[in-house]
């Protein structure tokens, strides 16, 4: 049966509202819950953007079955992949082994505030590699020194850590990326429901995530209202998302976007079989995790008791 997840969404969400937000996700029954790692929101419009592993420690705090994991963490630019190593060791010790590091290649919108710019992709995928390497060294123990192409680590060791070690979750898109989530993952990272992204990985027994934005409203035409508001940036698709800068670039990008190109996309309004079917397609192709971020953070009550009353036990009959 498919894990059924809750996005603790921190670009449209603030930070004490998240922590409440995923202790009752925990209380109604999801399987798990993944958090954005962002430092700018896609949009304006949404508002926040706190920093995810301070969420995640109280987060830790206020569950006590609840997988947590990020979805997720670039470390190649405005973390060093060693102080993500210690976070994630730090998030399994206060979990008490909850925890999974879900790790991708990143975007220019959050990366580029260091003012490093934002290198070609080929780069980011050797940075990327480069950086896997060092966080698993890490979090298998002992010291580590590395004098790499992009990164340097100096006689690191991770003090605090759990001893079964922190899973890793490797986001892929396509050859370069999926290469190394075979040779670094513990489990496959993607945004849509593609097949022969799954084959590809070839990770028999692995968990295979995936994310489904919905946007629950009584009133279907709010909600394709709110979602166009709110979530017309994902219609740029990742070639694009990841190299726009800013979220003034995603809402000139977007200008052309219409309600019903997002509606399309994302299940809008009251209808349970429109999520069931939505979540089916990633079943199908071979998902075994599928979380669901619910569109508007002053919608979260009603999504959350929707999801308790219908919606959970409906995926859970259907897929």
């Amino acid at each position: 049966m498919t894990e059924i997840g809750y996005t603790m969404m921190c670009e449209q969400t603030p930070a004490r509202q998240l922590v409440r937000d995923v202790a009752a996700a925990e209380e109604i029954g999801f399987d798990y819950a993944v958090i954005s790692d962002h430092y700018f929101p896609w949009l304006e419009e949404m508002g926040h953007s706190p920093y995810a592993w301070s969420v995640l420690g109280a987060a830790a705090q206020v569950t006590e079955r609840l997988p947590l994991m990020t979805y997720v963490t670039c470390p190649i630019m405005r973390y060093h992949p060693a102080v993500v190593a210690q976070k994630a060791a730090t998030m399994g010790e206060l979990s008490q082994g909850r925890f999974t590091l879900g790790l991708g290649a990143g975007e220019n919108l959050n990366e580029h505030v260091i003012g490093r710019g934002w290198p070609p992709v080929d780069t980011r995928h050797a940075m990327f590699a480069e950086a896997l390497q060092i966080i698993r060294d890490l979090l298998e123990g002992g010291y580590v020194t590395r004098r790499g192409e992009f990164f340097n680590v100096d006689s690191a060791k991770l003090f605090d850590r759990p001893d079964d070690g922190v899973p890793l979750a490797i986001a892929a898109s396509g050859e370069q990326s999926l290469a190394l989530a075979r040779q670094f993952g513990d489990g496959l990272v993607a945004v849509d429901p593609d097949a022969e992204l799954v084959r590809g990985f070839g990770g028999q027994g692995k968990p295979v995530y995936g994310q489904l934005p919905v946007c629950f409203d009584p009133d279907r035409q709010a909600a394709v209202e709110r979602a166009h508001r709110l979530w017309r940036w994902s219609a740029a698709g990742w070639k694009v998302m990841a190299e726009l800068p800013a979220p003034v670039n995603f809402a000139a990008y977007t200008q052309s976007v219409r309600p019903e190109d997002v509606a399309a996309k994302v299940p809008c309004g009251p209808d349970v079989d429109a999520v069931v079917q939505a979540v089916r397609a990633y079943t199908d192709a071979g998902f075994t995790h599928v979380a669901l971020v619910q569109i508007g953070h002053e919608h979260q009550d009603a999504f959350l008791q929707w999801s308790a009353k219908e919606l959970l036990p409906a995926l859970r009959e259907g897929t």
